[in-house]
C-alpha cells in the first residue's frame, strides 16, 4: 500500500507540473500578483451591442432620443445563439458630464441595468468609452492632453468609473478607449497609461483591453502601436485590442462593394496577420476588438468564415460590430430584422456553440 501510494503521489505531482508549464507557455494566461491568481483571456466570439456611442454631436443628448443601451431582449437573442460576450459602448461626456465630476447617476443606472440583464444570461461584459481620444466640451472635440482635456482628468474618470462598475460579477473588461487617432503632440502611449493606472487605484482584477492608436487597424498595427507593449499594468493584465475590417481603407465603410469588385476570400486573414504575428513576437494577449462584414454579398461571408477559423487556430477572440436595435438597413448590422436572423449571424452561430471554452475566470 505504501508503494502504491508513493507512485500516486509521483503521478499527481507530474500532473501539477504540467499543468504548471502549461501555464507558462500560454501567453493568454497571466498571474495577478494582488490576487495571486492566474487568469486567462476569454477567447470568445462576442457581439459589440451599438447605441450607448449614438448621437456624437449631442452631448450629453438625450436617452432614447439620441442614444440607447441595450436591453435584456437583446441579451436574451444574444445567449440563443450561443454569444457568452457582449461589448458595450458608451461616450465619456455622458458618464461624466464634468471632468473630475462625479458620475452621472442616471446614465451609470442605465448601464448598470443592461449588466445585469446580460447576468441572467450568464453573459460577460466589456464597457468601452468610445470617445476616439477625445472629449467634447461646447461642441468642440479636445483631444486627451490638451490643456482643455489633461490626463488626469482621464485618468480621474476611469478611477471613478472602475469603481463603480466592479460590483458586478460579470464584467470581464474595460476598453479604455475605443479607436485613438490623430492624437498629434498628445501621443496615445502615456494617455492609456494614465487609464491604466487610474482603474489600479480602484480595481486590481478586472481584465483591462487596450485599444492600438491609428483607429486600432490591425494591418498597420506595428506602424502606429507598437511601443505600447511597454505599457505597465501593476496587476499584469492587460490586453491588446485591434479592429479588423476587410474593405481597401480598413474603415468598416465598404465604399468599393458598390463597384461589384472581386472578394478575396482570405483578405481578412491577411490584414489580421500583422497584428497576430506581433502579439506572438512580443508575447502578449489580444484580441480583435471589432471586425464586421457587409450582407450584400455571399463571398464577404466566406471571407468572414476564414478570418473566424484563422483566430481560431491562434487562440485569439473577437467582437463582431455590430448588433443594435437602431442601425436598421446597416450592412454589418448582426441585429435581427423582421425576426429573422441576418447572414452574419449564421455564420457566427457556427462558432459559437461547438467549442468548449477552457476559463479560469479573473474574478473568483
Amino acid at each position: 500500500m505504501k508503494k502504491l501510494l508513493t507512485i500516486l503521489a509521483l503521478v499527481l505531482l507530474a500532473a501539477n507540473v504540467v499543468v504548471a508549464d502549461t501555464i507558462r507557455t500560454n501567453r493568454n494566461v497571466v498571474f495577478n500578483k494582488y490576487t495571486n491568481k492566474y487568469m486567462e483571456m476569454r477567447t470568445h466570439l462576442g457581439v459589440t451591442i451599438c447605441g450607448g456611442e449614438f448621437g456624437q454631436l449631442n452631448m450629453p443628448g438625450t436617452y432614447n432620443r439620441d442614444y440607447i443601451y441595450p436591453n435584456e431582449n437583446q441579451m436574451k437573442y444574444y445567449a440563443t445563439k450561443g454569444i457568452r460576450l457582449i461589448q458595450i459602448p458608451f461616450r465619456w461626456e455622458r458618464l461624466q458630464h464634468k471632468m473630475f465630476g462625479e458620475l452621472n447617476t442616471a446614465d451609470v443606472n442605465l448601464l448598470d441595468n443592461a449588466i445585469e440583464a446580460a447576468a441572467k444570461y450568464n453573459i460577460e461584459i466589456i464597457l468601452d468609452m468610445h470617445n476616439y481620444g477625445r472629449y467634447r466640451i461646447n461642441n468642440t472635440d479636445y483631444i486627451i492632453g490638451m490643456p482643455e482635456v489633461p490626463r488626469a482628468a482621464y485618468r480621474d474618470a476611469w478611477k471613478k468609473l472602475a469603481n463603480h462598475f466592479k460590483k458586478h460579477d460579470n464584467i470581464y473588461a474595460y476598453v479604455i478607449m475605443a479607436e485613438p487617432n490623430n492624437m498629434g503632440i498628445y501621443t496615445w502611449f502615456p494617455t492609456a497609461q494614465a487609464a491604466i493606472y487610474g482603474i489600479r487605484e480602484a480595481d486590481r482584477n478586472t481584465t483591462i483591453i487596450v485599444d492600438g492608436d491609428g483607429y486600432a487597424n490591425a494591418k498597420n498595427w506595428v506602424k502606429y502601436s507598437d511601443d505600447l507593449k511597454h505599457l505597465i499594468d501593476p496587476a499584469n493584465n492587460l490586453v491588446y485590442s485591434a479592429h479588423n475590417y476587410f474593405d481597401d481603407d480598413c474603415s468598416g465603410t465598404y465604399n468599393e462593394v458598390n463597384g461589384k469588385r472581386e472578394v478575396n476570400p482570405n483578405i481578412g486573414v491577411e490584414k489580421a496577420k500583422p497584428f497576430v504575428n506581433w502579439l506572438k513576437a512580443n508575447n502578449k494577449r489580444g484580441f480583435f476588438g471589432e471586425f464586421g462584414v457587409p450582407c450584400t454579398d455571399g463571398k464577404w461571408m466566406e471571407a468572414m468564415e476564414n478570418f473566424i477559423r484563422y483566430i481560431r487556430e491562434e487562440n485569439v477572440g473577437a467582437m463582431y460590430w455590430a448588433g443594435g436595435a437602431w442601425w436598421h438597413d446597416y450592412p454589418l448590422a448582426i441585429e435581427p430584422r423582421n425576426g429573422k436572423d441576418r447572414p452574419q449571424m449564421l455564420v457566427l452561430q457556427k462558432y459559437t456553440k461547438d467549442r468548449n471554452y477552457h476559463l479560469m475566470y479573473a474574478k473568483n
